[in-house]
């Protein structure tokens, strides 16, 4: 074993610190530190605070847990034992905890729905992952949980920024150091080491702690991360997250959807702060619809009263300016009316996860559907809507490709898909069990959506959503009430959107639709507004204004039929004239022709209606809608009608009435030219080419 000249074995739980000169081989046995070289003896130096100087050292064997075997010549030894180590000061706050919100709303009914969740769980400690999009609240949440926990005196209360797990780790390791999670030597070795060790000691400690993992963005990364059950029931985790992944609820953990405030927190908040800033004057009786307005988002409620202190603006004309279109989301809810340190604008904490979506599986899509959805009703529509030709087709046609291939085709899976991926995100809520409000983005994430949205990508976004809205409404059911009423508050948020860009896009037919399941009282002043839009838009004698007027006469026939005839009777030249306009223009010179057809029939039912079947104005109406059918082609059609007026002509005018024998001889002629064609289609073969017959000529 070589020469020893000398032995030194420090004592205490800490070994020595240890400089030597010329030091030869050592060997250590039994846990002993040998010291050979100047590398180990720096890593046994770094390792306590005592002091050994040691000179000429040569060969020597160490035994023992913490001795120090030195051989060779000793000339010099000095010896100092390190000052014990203070006790740890509890209860220990690790990480920055937010300040509450001033006049945060405790929110009883959704802390109670938490507390809840967590002691009916059969596990020993239960994490619960409070869920929602952007601005709701479950920052404020975690942090009340974390204030309430430090009153309560628990011995650790840590806060982790979740949104990296880089952080976590580096969080972990820090408190492994502050609760002294292992020995000495243990800890150091790296990161992940001194976070592994922290977790183990949050499984066996009998000290109380509660974690608190903020914006965890990455489910998968933190996996291996989550705290773990604590074996004498003595920890608590809360996270907080956008994301809905199936993997958060899994590992003993409870998901808690958060969503905004209720009504009367929201209109509490206002009142609250307002009042706080010695501001009650901007208080008025627009307060509650305010609230709804800014969709009772705990962020925008924040944004919204420090601008109205700001700017000593009331709340009527906040919300004038809210709903003014010109003006901006950024505007009214601006960064320097960030009071509480949230640190983002309302728009872009809204849209944070969207830019990673788009990158998501399925590619490219996030985007798109972000676009069309925030053009409907932000209280939900149907998901059979992203199964719609019409939906699909816009989805291909804005799914990126290389710039030297054709657009890739997407299909119903993949829009589903895209659905699910922007729920996961938190972007918006896909429930299929809402029935025909299962796909839900709230109003103010839609506002921010519409507002990054191009103005060139806007048509094609609007004409996707308005064919998509008259495929379901050609399909539901006339007893499936609920669906019929969310259509309808979908057509009326597509309306608002979209403008008098929806007119240009078959828009009408679903204003139409909605218009004709009012109530007569409601109904009249639809009909009138959508008059006056056609008449600016088109004229007094385009097709569209006259339908509409045919419309408003309808809804005002029950119990104001003078008036329903008044409008009536005013339409019946710019009717007539227009009608014998399409007669007299062949389908194939203007496209607009085949629209007169359906344009006459809501004409003659109207007038059945409202001025009997025999009445001279239906009589005339009934005769251009049989001269339209002939001049298009469906003479079966045009004879059936021609009929039923000739027998109206009869009772009204008589037999001999110049009328009733002009209709008598259009319609024998009508029938006669009709059976030689019929008889030439089916009894002769068809005449060669060139030929008089082929050529128009007439049969002898």
């Amino acid at each position: 074993m070589g020469r020893s000249s000398g032995a030194l074995k420090g004592t205490g739980e800490t070994p020595p610190s240890v400089s030597v000169s010329e030091s030869g081989d050592a060997t250590a046995v039994g846990g002993g530190d040998a010291l050979s070289g100047y590398r180990a003896l720096g890593r046994q130096a770094a390792a306590s605070g005592g002091a050994v100087r040691v000179e000429r050292s040569g060969d020597a064997v160490a035994l023992g847990a913490h001795a120090v075997a030195i051989s060779g010549h000793v000339s010099q030894v000095t010896l100092s034992t390190p000052p014990p180590s203070r006790p740890l000061d509890w209860p220990i706050r690790l990480g920055s905890v937010p300040v509450l919100a001033s006049t945060f709303q405790a929110r009883p009914a959704l802390r109670d729905r938490i507390d809840r969740v967590r002691t009916g769980h059969a596990t020993v400690v239960l994490a619960q992952v409070l869920s929602g999009g952007g601005g709701v609240g479950k920052t404020q949440l975690a942090a009340a949980y974390a204030h309430q926990a430090l009153m309560d005196g628990i011995d650790l209360v840590l806060w982790v920024d979740a949104s990296d797990i880089e952080q976590v780790i580096a969080r972990y390791a820090h408190a492994a150091y502050a609760v002294e999670a292992a020995s000495d030597r243990l800890l150091g070795q790296s990161a992940d080491s001194d976070a592994g060790l922290f977790l183990q000691w949050l499984a066996t400690t009998r000290r109380s702690w509660l974690i608190v993992l903020d914006d965890l963005t990455d489910p998968e990364a933190m996996q291996a991360w989550w705290p773990p059950s604590s074996a004498l029931g003595s920890g608590r985790v809360v996270a907080t997250t956008r994301r809905h992944d199936a993997l958060l609820s899994g590992g003993g953990r409870a998901v808690v959807d958060i969503d905004a405030y209720s009504a009367e927190e929201a209109e509490a908040y206002l009142r609250e702060r307002l009042s706080a800033a010695h501001a009650n004057h901007l208080l008025d009786a627009q307060v509650a619809v305010l609230a709804e307005a800014l969709g009772l988002l705990p962020l925008a409620l924040s944004h919204a009263a420090a601008y109205m202190v700001n700017e000593n603006v009331g709340c009527a004309e906040y919300l004038r300016r809210f709903n003014s279109s010109a003006t901006r989301l950024d505007d009214l809810l601006p960064r320097n009316a960030d009071t509480e340190g949230y640190g983002r604008q309302v728009a872009a904490a809204l849209l944070l996860s969207l830019d990673v979506a788009q990158a998501s599986e399925p590619v490219g899509l996030a985007i798109p559907v972000m676009r069309l959805a925030a053009v409907l009703d932000p209280a939900g529509h149907p998901r059979s809507l992203w199964t719609s030709d019409a939906v699909i087709h816009y989805l291909s046609a804005q799914h990126p490709t290389a710039a030297d291939s054709d657009p890739r085709a997407v299909d119903p899976a993949q829009a589903q898909a895209a659905l699910r991926l922007l729920h996961r995100y938190g972007l918006l809520v896909d429930h299929a069990q809402n029935g025909p409000r299962a796909v839900r983005l709230h109003a103010l994430t839609a506002r921010a959506v519409r507002e990054c949205t191009p103005q060139a990508a806007l048509p094609a976004v609007v004409k996707a959503a308005t064919s998509g809205l008259i495929d379901l409404c050609e399909e539901v059911s006339g007893y499936d009430h609920e669906t019929r009423a969310a259509l309808h508050t979908n057509i009326d948020s597509l309306a608002e959107c979209a403008g008098d860009l929806l007119w240009q896009v078959r828009g009408y037919y679903l204003l139409r639709w909605a218009g004709h399941r009012l109530t007569q009282g409601t109904a009249v002043s639809y009909w009138q507004q959508l008059i006056r839009t056609s008449e600016r838009l088109f004229g007094r004698p385009h097709p569209l204004t006259l339908a509409a007027r045919r419309d408003l006469a309808l809804a005002l026939f029950r119990h104001r039929a003078k008036e329903a005839f008044a409008v009536l009777q005013e339409d019946f030249p710019y009717q007539d004239n227009r009608l014998v306009l399409e007669a007299q223009t062949p389908a194939a010179a203007d496209p607009e022709a085949v629209n007169a057809i359906p344009l006459v029939e809501d004409t003659v039912t109207a007038r059945q209606q409202l001025l009997g079947w025999a009445h001279p104005a239906t009589l005339s109406s009934q005769a251009d809608l049989a001269l339209l059918h002939w001049t298009h082609g469906n003479r079966t059609a045009a004879i059936e009608v021609l009929e039923r007026s000739l027998t109206g002509y009869r009772a009204t005018f008589g037999p001999g009435h110049p009328r009733t024998i002009s209709v008598g001889n259009r319609l024998r002629s009508w029938r006669e030219q009709h059976r030689r064609r019929w008889w030439r289609r089916t009894r002769r073969p068809s005449p060669p080419a060139g030929s008089a017959e082929a050529d128009g000529g007439v049969t002898r």
